[in-house]
């Protein structure tokens, strides 16, 4: 039975996925369910799967390869079962053979004494040869010739471990670069979504910006005093931002919706999204009802998120969902900025720095912990005054915190 691989959207936003290096290898035995390769999405790195048993008998999309959801990339099927149509149709053809190398068995075409001798016809090299499409492909791009690859696959064929241990040619030396230099690097696939997503947010949708100031001396003492009762998790200054957040975004049903084109959807659940940053983009893992979890139990999801986030092992259920986001640079000492908004929300705070400054308090001057809070609105969904009173109340219990801690 022949079983076609295809690249399977792996998160709800994917469009396309890089093959980072498969788990099996060509005439490998695979059953159902088998990890077949790991795949790098828009968000994450997740597993392909095999949907049928047999042997991997082709692979279509080696290492590295970037292809469309819905593309074939590989094809399970019985030894003797023949695939030669279906793996021609793959999405990675074979590599080109050189131009001037005849083939190895081809006998001359008879000249006729009436007719000029014509220019010999390019030819492919490795045409007699068997090799599966993969690696002729890798073969042609290390310069190898596969005829000079001795084959560990079915029936002597050619298979990607094989070119991988062959060994290529000498080097030939780079252009010299410019004076100064340069490096081009090619997108992730996270990369190529926060282009996509910046792109559709901060055109489209109408952004206006509102910033508060917020005294966090009795947070300060809060957080102090909290994670010095027990061992369990520290709960830092973010923890409390997203439960005050959250408690905020109960009382203010406005703000907790999405922009769906022809109409708002408004929730009753909240669930908040944190940016954490990652080797080459930001994601937003989402807690689920924000506002009824501790924040023992905020500090502790927090951090299990974050660190799951950034060895890319999040599931889509981790990173979807939300209903507003927090994004925080305070601890790389930035005081205040704008987050663009995450569509379809129609809101997200920037959190910055926690700093001493004087200011005056009951006519004396004192040094307070003070912190800004700028909140992104999306104009449709959100007016001016809805934002500043849910940017009120946020700020209230902030600098109440003991509200928070129940």
């Amino acid at each position: 039975m022949i079983t076609k691989v295809l690249m399977e959207a792996l998160s709800p936003t994917m469009e396309e996925g890089k093959v980072l290096t498969w788990l099996k290898q060509e005439g490998d035995t695979v059953t159902d369910g088998d990890v077949l390769a790991e795949v790098e999405t828009d968000k994450a790195v997740m597993e392909l799967q095999a949907r049928g048993a047999g042997v991997l008998r082709t692979i279509l999309a080696g290492d590295g390869a970037t292809v469309e959801v819905g593309s074939l990339v590989a094809i399970i099927a019985d030894p003797d079962d023949d695939i030669t149509a279906l793996a021609g149709g793959g999405s990675a053809p074979p590599a080109p053979a050189p131009e001037s190398e005849p083939a190895a068995d081809a006998a001359p075409a008879p000249k006729s004494p009436a007719t000029p001798e014509a220019p010999p016809a390019p030819t492919d090299a490795g045409a007699r040869i068997k090799a599966s499409p993969l690696a002729r492909r890798m073969a042609g791009e290390r310069g190898l010739d596969l005829a000079t690859i001795t084959g560990s696959g079915p029936s002597g064929r050619i298979v990607k471990r094989d070119v991988e241990h062959a060994r290529a040619p000498a080097a030939v030396a780079a252009p010299t670069a410019a004076p100064g230099g340069f490096e081009d690097v090619e997108l992730t696939q996270i990369r190529k979504t926060i282009a996509k997503r910046l792109t559709a947010s901060i055109g489209p949708i109408p952004h206006f910006f509102l910033t508060t100031e917020v005294d966090m001396e009795r947070a300060a003492d809060a957080r102090a005093a909290l994670n010095a009762l027990d061992d369990g998790p520290r709960i830092s200054f973010n923890d409390i931002i997203l439960k005050a957040v959250a408690h905020a975004l109960r009382q203010h049903r406005a703000c907790n919706a999405w922009w769906m084109d022809d109409r708002i959807r408004y929730f009753n659940d909240v669930h908040v999204a944190m940016a954490v940053a990652v080797d080459d983009g930001l994601i937003t893992p989402v807690i689920r009802h924000t506002d009824r979890k501790s924040l023992r139990e905020i500090a502790m999801e927090s951090r299990q998120l974050a660190e799951r986030a950034r060895e890319r092992k999040l599931t889509p259920e981790e990173y979807t969902g939300s209903t507003f986001s927090v994004s925080n640079l305070g601890m790389f000492d930035i005081d205040q900025f704008t987050a663009v908004i995450n569509p379809p929300e129609a809101g997200i705070v920037a959190v910055g720095s926690i700093e001493e400054k004087p200011v005056i308090i009951d006519g004396e001057l004192e040094v307070r912990r003070r912190m800004r809070l700028t909140m992104s609105c999306d104009h449709r969904v959100i007016d001016g005054a809805t934002g500043a009173q849910f940017l009120q109340t946020v700020k209230r219990m902030l600098e109440n915190p003991m509200a928070l801690v129940w």
